[in-house]
């Protein structure tokens, strides 16, 4: 059965109907969010083998016994600066095979074309392998070939599988895609998986079926850009583009192709938040506050210090928003320690003096506690009711919190997910402060906002974030920065030491000690662990406290202790009645105790980059010179030192990710280049870590290298949505019709910040 081909809307067709496909193969490809005839005609190529430039085997051994010999193209000493000497082979299986037994077996398959044979070997996971060929099909084979003997070898190629036995219909000859490969060309390689590779759709299945879905399908696929976008950024059709992409003529026509696939992908996104951003503008019912605060000026008079210029800035920018009718919706930025709490803070006093309450919610309890407890002591002796609610509190204590939130006398409310409750109403919420936003979701963020007035919204974040992810995350949010440490703040001196040096560090750090002050050890887990070699919390304790600093007082905190113990804990340090403060990455965030000056991370490898620049931040927080001293594996720190001796970058492919963040951290204390780094290390998809981040997943673009693309999206978008917001125009009729049917549930959506 076939879907009916004149059918309008491509997104509506379910994938089964494609020929070569039914009920079974879609199963499997909806697994990999191939749903519609739309998505697998936007199933791109992960890259294209141009025939043209395949070796033959012959020439492949000739190139590789020439290398041997002496530098030729591509060989000689590099110094491992160059790129690997890679080719592509294309042949036939004729055999494979298990060699040895047990940890020491291979698998070695033979590959042969009409001017010679290679092998290809790769150690362990042999059982894996031996499924995974047949007898006579054609391979695609990737690698940097070597001579073992007499025959031409590669160790474990990348492998493409061109076409299989029966690949063509009744013993018809394969599809013409396939047969390009004979006759030149680029060939596409699409991205599969296991499963789908034993249902046929390995890299030529998908050529076959996208072929076929093409040929039925591709007259329909919607042009949603109108005419001025494509003829000012000199785009080629939607129609045209994926042509191009699926059967390149030429490299420049899929540079083309690519290039109009990236600008609509990244358009479609920023023509949301542009719409998201102007439905929040235009939404009535915000609150215009009185912006002049007797509290908020009481709190900044009685501060033990000077407001930065950039913390200025942002109150003005924060102040002029909540003036406004309009509700606010701003994100805050700041490297750890630029006094984001302060500026919430007297935000939060102005909605107070408005009549308002005020909400300021964390992602952890004991985030929430640290805030409550900063707050509580900046407020000093002002008469606003500060409460605190979390989801571990007695019932009594909980009754009375609840009704002090609903009957109004609680004006700032500190606390985490436990705000989301039904039970939790409020009498007059106007101000809602989300830190580290990044943890909670759209519904819940909506949840919280329904409990008010339109209340104005600031988020907060101590990640600081790229320009190019901030235009995709936050292209709805006004943004203020506070890019500047307070005057008395000295930058935190880091460096970075191998294991066998541990006995130098704990001197210097007793060293510090003597000298009044206080240090962090901190370790990556709680407890030992047999599957890895890692130092924990627990267990070093112990033995920093019995046998390093036996004279020394010591304490221990981590996420497994109760409320009760860390905050019995904590305040034993911020007394100065512990020394040495052994932690887990508990205290990443929320600390602040101005008299600790070394921050010891074991394992420093083992961190991401944003959680070793989040830790360093809890020292460098008063008038003295801190450290933060990275400790990593010998070889791992010689070969960091070793390249920042030589002046040579941290190339990607030379070091490993750990040393490239190592080097990052001793090379700056910026959170942005931090941040700037982290990204480019771990993709925007990782980067916060978390599921919740609201972070688009680019099928087709890629934000960083295409940030002149997102860019012009975003322009492009802007000024369409602000000269027609309802998109009533005929031509731009097209595209509210595809926003509607695709992304239904998030244009109802679209007032939540």
């Amino acid at each position: 059965m076939h879907f009916p081909s004149n059918h309008s809307d491509l997104h509506s067709i379910p994938v089964q109907f494609v020929k070569g496909i039914g009920p079974k193969k879609s199963a499997l490809l909806e697994k990999a969010g191939i749903r519609t005839v739309e998505d697998l005609l936007l199933h791109i190529p992960r890259r294209y083998i141009d025939r043209t430039t395949v070796l033959s085997i012959a020439r492949l051994r000739e190139e590789t016994l020439a290398s041997a010999q002496g530098p030729g193209p591509g060989g000689g000493d590099t110094g491992g600066t160059e790129p690997r000497r890679e080719f592509t082979v294309i042949g036939e299986v004729r055999s494979f095979r298990v060699l040895g037994f047990g940890a020491k077996s291979r698998f070695l398959l033979v590959l042969a074309d009409r001017t010679g044979t290679l092998q290809c070997v790769w150690f362990g996971g042999v059982q894996y392998w031996k499924k995974m060929f047949r007898i006579g099909e054609t391979l695609a084979v990737s690698g940097e070939p070597a001579m073992y003997g007499a025959m031409l070898q590669f160790v474990h190629p990348d492998i493409d599988r061109i076409a299989v036995p029966e690949e063509g219909e009744n013993g018809a000859a394969p599809t013409q895609w396939v047969d390009a490969l004979n006759t030149g060309g680029l060939v596409p390689m699409y991205p599969s998986g296991e499963e789908l590779a034993r249902a046929g759709l390995d890299s030529g299945g998908f050529r076959r079926v996208i072929a076929g879905a093409w040929k039925t399908y591709g007259g329909l696929f919607p042009e949603i850009l109108p005419r001025t976008i494509t003829d000012a950024r000199g785009l080629v059709s939607a129609h045209a583009a994926l042509e191009s992409v699926h059967r390149p003529a030429s490299t420049t026509e899929l540079r083309e192709g690519l290039r109009r696939l990236k600008y609509e992908e990244l358009f479609r996104f920023q023509i949301k938040l542009a719409m998201k951003r102007r439905g929040l503008r235009e939404k009535p019912g915000g609150i215009a506050f009185t912006v002049k605060s007797p509290l908020a000026r009481a709190l900044v008079d009685s501060l033990p210090f000077t407001l930065t210029r950039a913390q200025v800035k942002v109150i003005q920018e924060i102040t002029a928003d909540m003036a406004s009718p309009n509700a606010m919706n701003r994100l805050l930025q700041g490297d750890v320690g630029s006094g984001k709490t302060v500026v919430a803070l007297i935000a939060m006093l102005i909605a107070a003096d408005n009549g308002y309450q005020s909400v300021f919610m964390a992602p952890t309890e004991l985030l929430a506690e640290q805030h409550f407890k900063t707050l509580r002591r900046l407020l000093g002796d002002s008469p606003v009711n500060i409460r605190l609610l979390v989801g571990a509190q007695k019932s009594a204590l909980r009754r009375d919190l609840l009704d002090d939130i609903r009957g109004g006398t609680a004006r700032i409310i500190v606390g985490t997910h436990a705000l989301f409750e039904k039970e939790v109403a409020f009498a007059r919420l106007g101000f809602v402060v989300i830190d580290e936003q990044h943890r909670f979701g759209v519904m819940q963020r909506a949840t919280l906002r329904s409990k008010g007035a339109n209340p104005d919204v600031l988020v907060m974040t101590a990640t600081p974030i790229p320009r190019t992810l901030s235009l995709t995350l936050y292209g709805d949010l006004d943004v203020s920065v506070i890019d500047e440490l307070p005057r008395d703040r000295k930058p935190v001196t880091t460096v970075l030491k191998s294991d066998e040096e541990m006995a130098s560090v704990a001197s210097f750090v007793r060293e510090q000690v003597r000298a009044g002050r206080q240090a962090y050890y901190v370790y990556p887990l709680i407890e030992e662990s047999e599957k890895l070699d890692l130092k924990a919390a627990t267990v070093h304790f112990a033995r920093l406290q019995q046998e390093v600093f036996p004279d020394l007082r010591l304490g221990l905190i981590h996420g497994r202790l109760t409320g009760e113990e860390r905050d019995a804990v904590m305040e034993l340090f911020t007394r100065g009645e512990i020394d040495i403060l052994v932690a887990t990455t508990v205290i990443e965030v929320g600390i602040d105790v101005s008299n600790a000056t070394v921050m010891v991370i074991e394992n420093a490898e083992r961190f991401g980059l944003s959680q070793l620049h989040q830790l360093r931040g809890r020292v460098g927080r008063g008038s003295d010179r801190s450290f933060c001293i990275l400790v990593a594996k010998r070889w791992i720190a010689g070969r960091v030192a070793r390249a920042a001796s030589r002046g040579t970058a941290l190339a990607a492919g030379e070091q490993l990710l750990a040393e490239r963040r190592l080097a990052a951290m001793v090379a700056t204390t910026d959170g942005f280049r931090i941040a700037e780094t982290d990204l480019q290390l771990r993709g925007p998809g990782d980067f916060f870590g978390t599921r919740q981040s609201g972070i688009p997943e680019f099928k087709i673009a890629d934000i960083l290298a295409d940030a002149v693309l997102l860019d012009e999206a975003r322009a492009d978008a802007l000024a369409i949505v602000g000269s027609d917001p309802h998109l009533g125009r005929t031509e731009h009729r097209p595209l509210l019709s595809y926003l509607r049917s695709r992304y239904h549930d998030e244009m109802k959506l679209i007032d939540v910040g």
